[in-house]
């Protein structure tokens, strides 16, 4: 009987560290692998990098497709590329020019 009344006198005091070790532990599992954790943040990270990447290299596309529009416009026609856009629409040759086809090379990706 005086071996089950000391470990209930010592369990009080073993009670509170165990616990507060046991919330400690919980807490710092979910701080590093809930859904708001510092390996989802890193994550979030990683994909705005590549969102940004993304973004840039469409920025740098539309910016070399607005130079051959501006080409375009009447204001600033360009004789050159009026040509090369009327020939590759209507597949319009000269009688003294020659085409010269070159063979497509098969990707295997």
């Amino acid at each position: 009987m005086s071996a089950l009344r000391e470990i209930r006198r010592r369990s009080r005091f073993i009670l509170a560290p165990v616990l507060g070790a046991m919330m400690i532990g919980y807490f710092a599992y979910h701080g590093l692998t809930g859904d708001r954790s510092v390996f989802t943040l890193w994550l979030y990270k990683q994909e705005i990098q590549e969102g940004r990447a993304i973004l840039d290299a469409a920025r740098a596309e539309r910016e070399v497709l607005d130079r051959r529009v501006a080409l375009l416009k009447p204001e600033s026609l360009d004789p050159d590329m009026l040509d090369e856009r009327v020939r590759w629409t209507l597949d319009f040759v000269g009688p003294n020019e020659y085409i010269i086809l070159l063979p497509r090379t098969v990707s295997l990706n």
